[in-house]
C-alpha cells in the first residue's frame, strides 16, 4: 500500500470511528437528551404508538391515562387531574412534548425501563404497553390546600420528614391539562400574566421573610456558640451592615433568650446572630440545608429552581460580597425561595437534622402489576446534630404554642412551626406571608411549607398559618380529629 492509499485509508478509518462514537454517544449515552428535545418530533410521533402507562394518586385514583386514537395511536387524557394536580402530573402531547411527571418519568411510561420486553413486544408483534407510576400525592389533601388558597397565588407543599414522600404540591393558579391539546389554548395559557403553566412550589422564587430564621437558628445552635437559653439583645432599631433595622412595630425587647426571640420573630436578634456567624458559615448550612442547588425530586429539572441570593436573576455565590449577611439572616437581602425548599427546611428539623431527598414517585408497576421498581428513601445529608434539631424544634413549637404562630395549633396535636411575613410594598402594606412547620412534634409526620404572594396587610401567622392547618388536618386524619 503506497503512502497516498494508506493516508486515506487512515482518514476514513478517523471518520468512521468519529461516526461510529457520535452516534453511539447520543443513542446510548444521552438517549434522554434526544427524546425530551421538543423539536424531536419524531420521538413523539413514534411514542404515539406505546400505550402509555397510566399515572396514579397514592391512594390508586386515576390521574392520566391513554386513549385510542385513529390509526393505532394513543392519546392523553387527565381524568381526575383538572387543576388539583396539573403542575404535577404535565402533560405529554405530540405537538407540545411534554412537562411535570409526564416527563420526568417518560421513561417507565413508555416502558423504556425494560429493553429486552420492549425487543420481544416487537419480534412478536405484540403491542407496546408502558409502565404504570404511582405517585405520592394524596389528592383529598391536594384539594383542601386548593380550597384553602382560595384563588389567591401560591403554593403548598406537603412532605414526609423521614421519607421524602410529596403529599402535596398545590400551586395557584393551575390549568387543566386537557385544554393544553388545543394549540389555541395552550397559547392563550403561555401568554396569561398569572402563568397558570408556571410551578410556584418548585420554580417560583419568594423571598421567605422569618421562616428563614429557622435556618439561622438551626446554625446557631449547631456550631455551639448559641443555646435557646443564650442571652440576645432585641433592642430596636439596631444598625446592621451601616444600616438600621428595625423590628416589627419599632418594639424594643431588651436582652432575651434565643427562644424568645424566635417565637416572637425579633429582627434585631436574628440580624446581629446572622454577622456574629458569617457568611461562610451560614453558607455551610444553607449548602446543607439544600440551598444554592437544585432540588433532588424526581421533576424536569427546568422546572425547579435553586434557592439562595440572586442579584440581576443570577445566583450568587453563598459568600458574595453582594450579601448582606445579616439581613439575609432574617430572610430579607436578596435572598430567594422555593416553597419546596421550605419545606424541606422544616422537614429536616422534624428529621432530627437529617435532609431527606423529595419525590413524587412511590413505585413503578408492569402491565401485568408486577412492582418493577420502589422508590426508597434517598438521605442526602445530616444538617446538624439531633440534639440541635431537637432544641430547635421545641423552640418552633413555642412559636405555634404562645406566639405568632398560634392560629396554626391543632387539638390534641403540638405543631412546631415559624411564620413569615415578606414585605412586597410597605406603602400600599402589601406583603407575602409564610408559614412552615410540621406535626406531630413529638412524633413528626408531615412537614408543610405555605406562602401567598399578596396579601394586604397580610401575615404569615394570620393568613398562612391557617392554611397549613388544615392541610395538616387533611393528612393527619384521625389523629388531628383527635
Amino acid at each position: 500500500m503506497n503512502t497516498p492509499t494508506r493516508r486515506l485509508y487512515i482518514l476514513v478509518t478517523l471518520l468512521f470511528a468519529v461516526l461510529v462514537f457520535a452516534t453511539s454517544w447520543w443513542t446510548v449515552a444521552r438517549p434522554e437528551s434526544l427524546r425530551d428535545n421538543p423539536q424531536n418530533r419524531r420521538a413523539l410521533l413514534q411514542e404515539q404508538r406505546i400505550h402509555r402507562g397510566t399515572i396514579r394518586a397514592a391512594d390508586g385514583t386515576v390521574l392520566a391515562r391513554s386513549v385510542r386514537g385513529p390509526d393505532d395511536t394513543w392519546t392523553r387524557r387527565y381524568t381526575a387531574a383538572d387543576e388539583a394536580v396539573s403542575q404535577v402530573i404535565g402533560y405529554s402531547y405530540t405537538s407540545l412534548g411534554r412537562a411535570g411527571l409526564e416527563r420526568s418519568r417518560n421513561a417507565d411510561l413508555i416502558g423504556e425501563t425494560n429493553e429486552l420486553e420492549s425487543l420481544v413486544d416487537q419480534v412478536l408483534g405484540r403491542e407496546p404497553v408502558g409502565y404504570d407510576v404511582i405517585t405520592s400525592i394524596d389528592v383529598d389533601a391536594q384539594r383542601v390546600a386548593l380550597e384553602q388558597l382560595a384563588g389567591r397565588k401560591g403554593s403548598v407543599v406537603a412532605l414526609e420528614p423521614d421519607t421524602g414522600r410529596v403529599r402535596v404540591m398545590a400551586s395557584v393558579p393551575g390549568f387543566d391539562a386537557n385544554d393544553v391539546r388545543n394549540p389555541r389554548a395552550y397559547r392563550r395559557l403561555n401568554r396569561d400574566p398569572d402563568s397558570p403553566l408556571f410551578n410556584r412550589a418548585t420554580q417560583a422564587s419568594y423571598a421567605p421573610g422569618s421562616t428563614f430564621k429557622v435556618v439561622t437558628a438551626a446554625a446557631a445552635l449547631d456550631t455551639g456558640r448559641y443555646t435557646p437559653d443564650t442571652i440576645v439583645n432585641g433592642d430596636s432599631p439596631k444598625v446592621i451592615s451601616g444600616v438600621p433595622l428595625e423590628n416589627s412595630g419599632n418594639r424594643s425587647w431588651g436582652d432575651i433568650t434565643l427562644t424568645t426571640a424566635l417565637t416572637n420573630s425579633v429582627n434585631t436578634v436574628f440580624a446581629q446572630i446572622g454577622e456574629d456567624l458569617g457568611k461562610a458559615t451560614m453558607a455551610t448550612y444553607m449548602t446543607r440545608f439544600g440551598f444554592y442547588a437544585k432540588p433532588p425530586l424526581d421533576y424536569p429539572g427546568d422546572q425547579m429552581l435553586a434557592s439562595g441570593e440572586y442579584n440581576r436573576g443570577r445566583l450568587l455565590d453563598p459568600e458574595s460580597d453582594l450579601i448582606d449577611v445579616g439581613r439575609m439572616a432574617i430572610g430579607q437581602d436578596k435572598l430567594q425561595v422555593t416553597p419546596l425548599q421550605m419545606a424541606t427546611v422544616a422537614a429536616v428539623v422534624a428529621n432530627d437534622g437529617v435532609r431527606v431527598a423529595p419525590r413524587l414517585t412511590e413505585r413503578i408497576v408492569d402491565p401485568d402489576g408486577r412492582v418493577v421498581e420502589r422508590i426508597e428513601p434517598q438521605e442526602e445529608q445530616r444538617v446538624m446534630s439531633r440534639r440541635s434539631a431537637r432544641e430547635l424544634g421545641e423552640m418552633m413549637e413555642n412559636v405555634v404554642r404562645e406566639g405568632t404562630g398560634t392560629a396554626a395549633a391543632l387539638q390534641g396535636i403540638s405543631v412546631a412551626g415559624k411564620t413569615g411575613t415578606a414585605e412586597k410594598d410597605p406603602a400600599t402594606d402589601l406583603n407575602q406571608p409564610w408559614f412552615i412547620a410540621y406535626a406531630p412534634a413529638d412524633d413528626p409526620k408531615i412537614a408543610i411549607a405555605v406562602t401567598i404572594e399578596s396579601s394586604i396587610g397580610g401575615q404569615g401567622g394570620t393568613v398562612a398559618a391557617p392554611v397549613a392547618k388544615a392541610v395538616l388536618e387533611a393528612l393527619l386524619g384521625e389523629e388531628a380529629a383527635g
